[in-house]
């Protein structure tokens, strides 16, 4: 009788569930060398990777940022040792399931000989009498238990099961290593997707994506899937647009809790540089509460102690780091302190986006031409033959030995002689930098013209 009457095969159902799989799945690395990024755990020579082909695994931890290839590695290591696979996450997951998976590993360890691999996805959300419950099954082989986290493990697992553990800590991605996951799916949407055969992206808008993503692989993936379906949908082509959609929709079908990640961060950024603590506070808040991971709030913490306060008040960008290292080295729930304080620190800072706006100028100028050579008295030169020859620092002043430590004279290249690109506002601490930029500017201006 023709099975086929009753339902597809295996074979036919392998393949649909393919075809509904998300993108970042599609793209998930077979082979150890098709893995992007964490060279020092799964480069030649590196610990995790010397584990795969010597064939000995064992429990570890790995910790690091979202979107760095927790899961993936965890994948990667049960499908080359052909080990059996269980996934779990501590949010949604209880010690209830942990211990029916436990009972079938232990059957199966029996019955096969074979371990099976226990991976826990965001395991820190365990309680330490929870974790316990790991401690003999660990120890007696019965699994190898692969936890995955974004929190401090010295500070979030008990001693007794952290003892037992290795951990290999994640680092985000590299632009490198986030263009080669942008390249290979755009690659696979042009190969794989109806009608996305001419999709492609500028260089500019690629780097806007990436820069965006925050270090994060599968923001990247998802944004071109949304993007994809975006244009499949409504037509158009890849503009700023576009790109600007994707990236909101990739981040909020990342989002653990379905909160608009996008819009919230966005309120959080406006509120500190119109300077309302109490609404800064307020989005902190639901960030953390939706589960953020509060290294990405710190480091926008940072961006934004630079870009908006900068040398109104410089002591704001120390202010941002300092709670940054803090939020590294303590974990949640404790650095939600931290980070109220700086974030309160820079709301209520005077504002300037001058650092901001100067190396934009310049990097706008140089883009369209404006790339001149070092005049020759500024260049180096540790031979006097250099001098001698080429003029190389030749006429160059020294400012310490000037009056007032500064020196009337336009460094910049002849061709961008009298060019303004840091223009401060006069708030907080620019007041004095501008009354002395000005000084200075009056008089450069004055030497050039005689």
């Amino acid at each position: 009788m023709d099975m086929e009457l009753f339902g597809p095969n295996e074979e036919e159902r392998a393949k649909r569930r393919a075809g509904v799989m998300p993108l970042a799945a599609k793209l998930r690395p077979r082979t150890i060398e098709d893995f992007v990024g964490q060279r020092h755990l799964m480069g030649p020579d590196s610990p995790i990777r010397l584990m795969i082909e010597s064939r000995a695994p064992h429990p570890f931890i790995l910790w690091g940022p979202p979107g760095t290839g927790k899961t993936t590695i965890a994948r990667l290591m049960s499908e080359l040792l052909q080990l059996p696979f269980v996934e779990f996450s501590a949010v949604t997951s209880g010690i209830k399931e942990v211990k029916q998976t436990v009972t079938v590993a232990k059957e199966r360890l029996e019955l096969k000989d074979l371990r099976t691999v226990l991976f826990i996805d965001e395991f820190h959300r365990f309680n330490k009498l929870q974790q316990d419950a790991f401690l003999p099954h660990v120890e007696n082989g019965t699994i190898i238990l692969v936890g995955a986290t974004t929190e401090n493990p010295f500070f979030s697992l008990n001693r007794a099961l952290l003892s037992r553990l290795k951990i290999y800590r994640l680092e985000p991605l590299s632009a490198g290593d986030l263009r080669t996951v942008l390249d290979r799916a755009v690659d696979h949407v042009q190969k794989h997707f109806p009608g996305m055969k001419d999709l492609t992206l500028t260089d500019e808008r690629a780097d806007a994506l990436i820069r965006l993503s925050n270090g994060d692989a599968r923001v990247v993936i998802n944004a071109i899937e949304v993007l994809a379906e975006l244009l499949r949908a409504k037509g158009g082509v890849v503009d700023d647009e576009a790109i600007r959609q994707a990236f909101d929709s990739a981040y909020l079908s990342y989002d653990k809790t379905g909160d608009a990640h996008y819009d919230t961060i966005s309120a959080y950024i406006k509120s500190l540089r119109g300077s309302d603590p109490d609404a800064a506070i307020y989005y902190l808040a639901k960030m953390l509460a939706s589960g953020e991971d509060p290294k990405y709030i710190a480091r926008r913490l940072v961006i934004q102690a630079a870009e908006d306060v900068g040398n109104a008040n410089p002591m704001a960008l120390l202010v941002a780091d300092a709670a940054r290292e803090v939020v590294e080295f303590v974990g949640m729930p404790e650095a939600r302190i931290p980070l109220a304080q700086a974030t309160i620190y820079v709301a209520v800072s005077p504002k300037s986006n001058a650092s901001y706006r100067a190396i934009d100028a310049a990097l706008n100028d140089i883009k369209e031409g404006k790339d001149f050579p070092v005049p020759l008295r500024l260049r180096n030169a540790p031979y006097p033959e250099e001098k001698e020859m080429f003029g190389f620092s030749e006429g160059y002043r020294y400012a310490h030995s000037a009056p007032g430590g500064w020196i009337a004279e336009d460094f910049l290249p002849e061709e961008l002689a009298g060019t303004v690109y840091y223009d401060p506002k006069g708030y907080g601490k620019e007041e004095t930098i501008k009354r002395i930029l000005d000084e200075r500017r009056r008089k450069v201006a004055e030497e050039r013209g005689k």
